[in-house]
């Protein structure tokens, strides 16, 4: 066990997490960072950032994140790449210390604050296409949709985010075709008639991508019938997955309250709006936010948890 007490011991490494570290640090915060099995987050695997102020040109993903951590680690952080596997709450036993952070080698740290940085994963449909993330495929469309002007695009999905992404997607793309297994879409009414109203949108009814074929990037998809079993490959120039988000909560199911989802819930009072139904901690970025799930914003939920921990191991 580290027998060093943090003040904060922050769970994540991407904008949210790395952002809530540079102000506890400059707070003069003793604070780590667990960075996971994937230091950075999701932006390690964004090849060009057009949407993050201060960046004239955009700014590769990976480069922006190694940036940061760089950033963190300057201003005397401590990184350490290993996983969380159980968080403890140890308020009761009036120790120096309010938690345990257990990581998945049985290792342990001890925190007056955790934050909670964990973000979310987009679901894949697991038929190749993770080949081709930044090559034509895509599980953003706000953040991938200019890099496809006049181009022929693909959306999977039939809720709300595929209907909004499908519309979106329409600014730039020449032509969008929205693949739906069922043979009616599952968004709420209003976004059904904007995508059944919008020219430049086909739909592809009871139908599924059953794989994908390219080089150095994406060329083809295949896609079946699910009602007749007839398959086609079709030339396309981009794929855009959108069945879905699963926040990375699961170490604390038990711990703090979170929606039928699986998103963390904060209190979003007056004194600490980013802490959980735990006092002590705190969440931020895409483990919380199930509407925008955009690197700006998760940065300034991270500075706003970082703020609010700060604040509260002071209350001590």
């Amino acid at each position: 066990m580290d027998n060093k007490i943090y003040d904060t011991v922050i769970i994540g490494s991407g904008p949210a997490g790395l952002t809530a570290a540079i102000y506890n640090i400059r707070a003069d915060l003793k604070t780590v960072v667990m960075a996971g099995d994937r230091p950075g987050g999701q932006l390690t695997i964004t090849t060009l950032v057009e949407n993050y102020p201060g960046f004239a040109e955009g700014i590769g993903g990976p480069k922006l994140m190694m940036d940061t951590v760089s950033q963190v680690k300057n201003l005397g952080g401590k990184i350490i790449n290993n996983q969380v596997g159980k968080i403890y709450d140890l308020r009761v036993k009036n120790l120096k210390y309010n938690f345990e952070v257990e990581m998945t080698d049985g290792n342990k740290l001890r925190a007056k604050a955790v934050i909670i940085a964990t973000g979310a994963r987009a679901r894949w449909l697991d038929v190749g296409e993770k080949e081709y993330i930044g090559k034509g495929v895509s599980g953003c469309a706000t953040c991938d949709g200019m890099f496809f002007r006049d181009k022929t695009v693909a959306v999977v999905g039939g809720g709300d985010v595929a209907c909004t992404e499908a519309n979106f997607l329409t600014k730039f793309a020449k032509k969008v075709i929205l693949i739906h297994r069922r043979d009616q879409l599952r968004a709420i009414e209003a976004e059904q008639k904007k995508v059944l109203n919008n020219p430049k949108i086909e739909m592809w009814w009871n139908m599924e991508v059953v794989g994908v074929e390219g080089g150095e990037k994406l060329e083809k998809i295949r896609v079946k019938n699910n009602k007749t079993g007839e398959e086609k490959t079709v030339e396309i120039d981009g794929l855009f997955v959108a069945i879905g988000h699963d926040p990375a909560t699961e170490m604390v199911a038990d711990l703090v309250d979170r929606k039928e989802s699986g998103y963390i819930i904060v209190r979003g009072g007056a004194n600490f709006h980013t802490m959980t139904s735990v006092a002590g901690i705190f969440a931020a970025g895409d483990c919380v936010d199930d509407i925008y799930r955009q690197a700006i914003i998760a940065a300034g939920m991270g500075a706003m948890a970082g703020l609010d921990a700060q604040k509260w191991i002071e209350s001590l």
